[in-house]
């Protein structure tokens, strides 16, 4: 199905036109009329009649056409089609070509992706047109070598008597001469082409790391991490060599087997064996210098490795990124570890071109008066041959590739990133509503979470959520942030929508402590300081505070490198109550008007679970906080109880109240609960 908005004269007719092509046409200013028998509501969404569900048709803006003139002496009219199929999936664009690359619709498409590859060379036009100069030098002067080397051999055996030393000394030394330049030609050709594509693929890289960090939270919930993962290091790395070195290999291949082809047939076979000859001392140089440049090439990959795991480890955790706001941190933090990864690639490409440059040289001074021009012309061409080859079948890997790269890059998100109006500090009070909302993740559109759900958290006071396990009370959590938008009903803080809202200033007002706090593998200093606007302008005097308040200083403190200590991937190296409590420290550095407590004790003993909700409680001190609880002691310090059931609020009050209602569910809960701790004390006096 289509949703089609239409500008221009002539409306109806063009409706009526192109609904006979099988399009279904909803005018830009929604007259029901003209827009039968599909349906235009107010929000813009199309709808078929008789369609029951409750979630609205993803608008996934694709691309601008344009309609052919609908009668004849008419104007053509532009459109913005929205796919509204449920197979628009995140990352998956609708195609207007050939989806199997057949036909018209495959050559269309071959091309857009060759052209998009060149477009990516555009910033480095002038050194890839500098490296093809090069490129045509070092060819020209190879090339020509086995014909002038045959013209000197034919001279000396034609007039054996003559003494021609002096001849050859000064003939080999301008043939030594021309060498040398062909070889500096081709070292320089090897540099800018290695540098360019190093400098392509960096800028590729975070391009498509900004991209997938700017995706909402639902694209993750369908796409694989490791997916995201071999885009960013092994499909950027094959562009960038298709359209640098594959390039500049595929010229040469070109160039090297024409020539060669047309000049064997002016040369002679007799000294076939001496281009044997060159084999052993060019196999000995290729030892050395690979030596080399594989210890470079290790260091340049050890260091893409880190890269690598940063972006993994940050697009694995993109809830905590996207709870602290903190996408712009990352981005800059990745850009300087891909920064690290050019500066070896910048020594690799030296070393390189010093390899094939001396390789060059090395082989022309070797061939001079001993290897047969036709043979070497053979050589050439066969090599020429298996090059073309190799350069077809690595840019089919980068076309593959890079459609791949286009569907990130390409994709746009569904939730504004940084985008909206903010309230202003002295507006802003942190009074948090939930107005009918119904939702359903778009991964499980069958099952809904909640359905006309009304909830109030007046400013600075403490409402706790209790309900069965699955009733939707973490979900809360993840509209607040707007991690996901409500199918219908909204959600506001301060009597706005946070739909209008900057989702990246809503954001770093709200803090979070969930049941599982994420910490990232670095030392306990930096994981405090992730809370902070600036996490760089922190001090250890303000880490220090915070960790104190947290109930955290103790046990840091008794670590032997202290805040320096690293936690391991994603905290494994802490127990549950040391990671709770840096997660508050954490908090508590952000300093968030709005709190949402996610089970933060429900999972830790008796004495952690004291120590962590000491430090809660002074957390949440003159702060608007939402407590997702299990536990009586976290649910009697609030000062009032939401129970959720069956997607909507059925009860709410004060603890004791609620207590009161033998029949409601909130007493039905607290008696199991209380049944639970009271056969784990008898188990535990029994042992």
């Amino acid at each position: 199905m289509l949703l089609v908005q239409m500008a221009g004269s002539g409306r109806n007719r063009a409706w009526q036109v192109h609904r006979k092509a099988g399009i279904t046409v909803c005018c830009s200013y929604r007259t029901r009329d003209h827009c039968k028998p599909a349906q235009c509501v107010p929000s813009g969404i199309l709808s078929l009649p008789g369609q029951t569900s409750n979630l609205p048709a993803q608008r996934v803006p694709s691309r601008t056409f344009t309609l052919p003139a609908p009668w004849p002496g008419s104007t053509s009219t532009s459109h913005r089609w929205y796919s509204t199929s449920p197979s628009s999936q995140a990352g998956q664009d609708s195609k207007p070509h050939d989806e199997k690359g057949t036909g018209k619709g495959g050559k269309s498409l071959a091309s857009q992706d060759f052209r998009r590859l060149l477009a990516l060379a555009q910033p480095e036009k002038w050194r890839l047109s500098a490296a093809v100069g090069f490129l045509a030098v070092s060819s020209v002067i190879t090339m020509s070598a086995p014909f002038f080397l045959g013209k000197v051999i034919d001279v000396i055996y034609s007039n054996p008597s003559e003494d021609f030393s002096s001849s050859l000394t000064t003939l080999c030394a301008i043939l030594s001469g021309v060498f040398l330049c062909g070889a500096a030609a081709n070292g320089a050709r090897v540099y800018l082409m290695q540098t360019s594509g190093q400098r392509i693929v960096r800028q590729l890289r975070s391009s498509l790391f900004s991209s997938v960090l700017r995706q909402e939270v639902g694209f993750f919930d369908k796409t694989r991490t490791g997916e995201l993962i071999n885009r960013l290091s092994s499909d950027s790395v094959l562009i960038g060599r298709s359209v640098t070195e594959n390039l500049s290999d595929g010229l040469r291949a070109v160039a090297q087997a024409s020539v060669g082809v047309g000049m064997m047939f002016f040369v002679s076979p007799q000294l076939a064996t001496f281009v044997l000859s060159i084999v052993p001392p060019l196999a000995v140089v290729g030892v050395v210098y690979g030596r080399y440049l594989r210890k470079v090439s290790k260091l340049t990959q050890d260091s893409l490795a880190e890269a690598t795991q940063l972006a993994e480890e940050r697009i694995g955790n993109v809830r905590t990124v996207r709870a602290f706001g903190k996408e712009m941190h990352e981005m800059k933090k990745y850009d300087n570890k891909v920064d690290h990864v050019l500066e070896l690639a910048y020594k690799e490409a030296i070393a390189r071109s010093g390899f094939f440059g001396g390789l060059l040289t090395g082989a022309s001074q070797m061939t001079v008066g001993e290897l047969s021009s036709f043979l070497m012309y053979a050589f050439w061409v066969g090599i020429s041959i298996g090059g073309l080859s190799s350069f077809y079948s690595e840019l089919m890997k980068g076309f593959g590739a890079g459609t791949r790269i286009w569907q990130l890059l390409d994709r746009k998100p569904e939730m504004a990133f940084n985008e909206g109006e903010i309230i202003t500090p002295e507006k802003f009070r942190g009074a948090l509503e939930f107005r009918s909302v119904a939702f359903m993740y778009p991964s499980r559109p069958e099952a809904p979470i909640f359905q006309n759900l009304d909830l109030v958290i007046p400013s600075g006071s403490v409402m706790a959520v209790v309900g069965p396990s699955g009733s939707g009370k973490s979900t809360l959590v993840s509209l607040l942030l707007r991690l996901y938008d409500p199918n219908s009903g909204s959600v506001h803080v301060d009597g706005q929508d946070v739909r209008s809202l900057n989702p990246l200033w809503l954001r770093s007002k709200i803090g979070t402590v969930s049941q599982e706090p994420v910490l990232f593998s670095c030392s306990i200093a930096e994981n405090i300081a992730y809370g902070a606007e600036d996490p760089s302008s922190v001090t250890q005097e303000e880490i220090r505070r915070v960790a104190d308040i947290a109930n955290a200083l103790g046990f840091v403190e008794n670590f032997p490198k202290g805040f320096d200590t690293m936690v391991g991937e994603k905290g494994v190296l802490l127990s549950g109550g040391q990671k709770q409590r840096i997660a508050i420290a954490r908090a508590l550095l952000k300093d968030p008007k709005i709190l949402l407590l996610d089970e933060a004790t429900s999972a830790l003993d008796a004495e952690n679970e004291f120590l962590v909700q000491e430090a809660l409680d002074r957390l949440m001190e003159g702060r608007t906080v939402l407590i997702i609880a299990h536990r009586l002691s976290t649910i009697q310090n609030a000062d009032a109880v939401a129970v959720i059931d069956q997607g909507r609020v059925v009860e709410c009050g004060k603890h004791e109240q609620l207590l009161k209602n033998r029949d409601g569910l909130f007493s039905k809960l607290m008696e199991k609960q209380a049944s639970l701790l009271r056969n784990r004390d008898t188990i535990t006096a029994h042992r």
